[in-house]
């Protein structure tokens, strides 16, 4: 079955947890026995996954902080990338 941007409320995997480094200034996604500093504004992008939104309204909530940004297009992509890593469901 594929899923498509709008029948998905993308959420971090559970043993997934995204926390800021303080030390670092950066943030992080804690994973088991795995450590990934996010670049840019992908934390932004992963705190809107908390299972109830959509792809679609993530994006929309983006575009509306980030005007002028490429969102439509790369939020989704860095979003199932992201899944087919298995650090979102």
């Amino acid at each position: 079955m594929t899923v498509t941007a709008t029948d998905w409320r993308p959420a971090l995997a559970r043993s997934v947890v995204l926390r800021h480094d303080r030390v670092r200034g950066t943030d992080l996604l804690v994973l088991p026995e795995r450590v990934v500093v996010l670049a840019g504004r992908a934390a932004d992008v992963l705190r809107l996954c908390d299972g109830r939104r959509h792809v679609d309204e993530i994006v929309e909530e983006l575009a509306a902080r980030f005007p002028g940004a490429p969102v439509a297009a790369e939020v989704p992509r860095f979003l199932h990338r992201v899944r087919e890593e298995g650090w979102l469901r």
